[in-house]
């Protein structure tokens, strides 16, 4: 006896996708952290022996790491971005601490547009001891910018049903809880930086503070990068000393 056989059709349907614009308002200053354009130049080609000459130059030249430290826009309504990968790692890394979700679904079912996310805000210039990643963790003195009262608006791409939007708020609300973003943040342990609140227009908990802070757009924060403010006290103290000894070795 032949037995028939049947052809069976398989259905595929198309995943769907939710997207949602949602605002980060800073609760902690932000630290930038990019590296410097000479620094990528030493790791493709390599660093040059330095001479006797220049290693006699001053180690550190703050003016120019606060203004290499920051990611720019090319434009739009400001000079400061963050790059997105950065806030959907975030995200990524909070949803080890948020029920119903994995870090791996998180990377695979989230997709942010946008390549950097606008910053608003002051940038100022920032120096702090830091502990270099050698063997024996040698102090350095490092300058960024930093930005006191920020915020940024993310553009968020999700899948659904699997994740809805009141998913993405609670995670983005909680990468900024746990994690944060750019330099010395809260999820390294030892810094509380660059953390934030979630808000969006359906809700508009925080109106009065991004009408304020979008007021620091590009223009303002072109002005703060060529007319440098300095962040505090201790970063004064290490600037004006900075700005003696170029003085005195050019005596």
């Amino acid at each position: 006896m032949i037995k028939k056989t049947t052809n069976t059709t398989v259905t595929i349907d198309a995943l769907k996708q939710g997207r949602i614009k949602l605002r980060m308002i800073g609760n902690t200053p932000i630290i930038f952290n990019r590296m410097a354009e000479k620094a990528k130049r030493d790791l493709l080609i390599g660093a040059g022996r330095k001479t006797a000459a220049q290693k006699k130059d001053i180690k550190h030249n703050p003016e120019l790491e606060f203004r290499s430290s920051i990611h720019k826009m090319a434009d739009g309504d400001t000079l400061l971005g963050f790059p997105a990968a950065g806030v959907k790692g975030a995200m990524a890394t909070a949803a080890l601490e948020t029920n119903g979700v994995n870090k791996t679904s998180v990377n695979r079912l989230i997709f942010l547009p946008q390549q950097k996310i606008s910053i608003w805000g002051t940038p100022q210039l920032f120096m702090d001891v830091v502990r270099s990643s050698d063997m024996n963790k040698t102090p350095d003195v490092r300058t960024r910018a930093i930005v006191h009262d920020w915020c940024a608006e993310v553009d968020i791409a999700f899948i659904t049903p699997t994740l809805s939007q009141h998913s993405i708020v609670a995670l983005l609300q909680n990468a900024g809880t746990v994690c944060g973003i750019g330099d010395n943040r809260q999820e390294k342990g030892k810094g509380n930086f660059g953390s934030w609140l979630v808000d969006w227009e359906n809700e508009n908990k925080y109106k009065d503070v991004w009408e304020a802070r979008t007021k620091i757009g590009r223009k303002a924060q072109e002005k703060a990068m060529k007319d440098i403010i300095i962040y505090d006290e201790e970063t004064q103290e290490l600037y004006d000393f900075y700005k003696e000894e170029v003085v005195r070795r050019a005596a």
